[in-house]
């Protein structure tokens, strides 16, 4: 079972704590995508690095503070600044061919807010996976699950907003914030309207889908790109997601390339949420294990059929009490998880 790291006071000081803590999992993170890269674009690391500052000029723009917790994760760690940036922009380098999974809803039922999701990637980063409880000087305590080394994923604030991530395989990217530093200023907004600012003004550099919703009831799908993002609105108080795009404001100047199992595991969540189930944890958990249609399933197993470089699988899942201000974790494969971490914050 994972622990919390907890992280406090300025950015760089966040950065280092971050880097210290977690260096040898940032040392095996950049080593799966060393080798990532070199299958599915190409690139070894240090060409990786070159187009990574790509997108410091967007990051000056639109979030120059997280450039000091970079550099404090690199001191931390003993790495380059570029190391980590190089990290942090592994989804605008590599998902132009690689592609992860990920299934995620949001369910507004009886005036509770709750946002779920299973992240699916490669095995090989399931050791790599962080729970990190973040209270800067500046910014709304917040939860973020992610890849150690990276400032932000999935997660939630104080002020009771929340964001799920769907990677998208594209071979679009432009100017904009990439999407784990995009994901780090959504979760230090003060509410929806804010976290909406971000995907409509400072835009992301590569597609993906940011499933937003608060504490309110307020929910919204955002396809991010480049240009103006698709909005996804609730149905029936639910927003589905997997990987692939279907906003027609996305679709309409965005080619995706989704692997099949993004439509069959779309359809089974709206089957599974209409109607939705009377939510709680545990149930919305049950959900989230859900092996119909396997090895094209919401709980993804190791498919052995397919190349060992494409083999993708659930591991983590999360559902996330918005009104209660809770963040509830399994690692791994939920189907088995026989622990769940609960992080509240107050």
């Amino acid at each position: 079972m994972l622990d919390v790291t907890h992280l406090h006071g300025s950015r760089h000081a966040i950065g280092m704590a971050h880097g210290q803590r977690h260096a040898a999992q940032i040392r095996r993170s950049i080593a799966v995508y060393d080798q990532l890269f070199q299958d599915f674009v190409g690139l070894d690391w240090a060409a990786a690095r070159q187009v990574a500052q790509r997108f410091v000029p967007a990051i000056e723009r639109g979030f120059p503070a997280i450039l000091e917790e970079l550099a404090g994760i690199a001191e931390g760690a003993d790495l380059s600044r570029d190391d980590i940036l190089t990290l942090n922009c592994r989804s605008e380098i590599s998902l132009t061919q690689a592609s992860g999974g990920c299934s995620a809803f949001s369910l507004f039922q009886q005036g509770r807010q709750w946002l779920a999701q299973n992240w699916d990637w490669r095995a090989d980063q399931l050791d790599n996976v962080v729970v990190l409880q973040i209270e800067g000087d500046d910014a709304p305590p917040l939860v973020s699950v992610g890849e150690a080394g990276m400032v932000a994923k999935i997660g939630f604030n104080a002020h009771g907003l929340g964001v799920c991530l769907n990677a998208i395989r594209s071979q679009t990217c432009g100017d904009g914030l990439p999407i784990h530093v995009a994901l780090r200023k959504i979760l230090e907004s003060d509410g929806f309207a804010a976290a909406r600012r971000i995907v409509e003004e400072d835009r992301v550099a590569s597609p993906a889908h940011f499933l937003v919703a608060s504490a309110d009831g307020q929910a919204a799908g955002f396809e991010v790109q480049p240009g103006p993002p698709g909005v996804l609105e609730p149905n029936a108080g639910r927003v589905t997601h997997t990987n692939h795009l279907y906003a027609e404001a996305a679709t309409a100047c965005v080619a995706d390339f989704p692997k099949p199992d993004s439509h069959v595991r779309l359809r089974r969540l709206d089957e599974l949420l209409a109607p939705p189930p009377e939510a709680s944890v545990s149930a919305l958990f049950d959900l989230l294990s859900d092996h119909h249609n396997a090895p094209m399933s919401i709980c993804k197993h190791t498919d052995p059929g397919l190349p060992e470089a494409e083999r993708m699988e659930t591991l983590f899942a999360v559902v996330m009490a918005l009104d209660e201000r809770a963040l509830h974790f399994r690692h791994g494969y939920p189907c088995e998880a026989e622990q769940t971490l609960s992080v509240t914050l107050t």
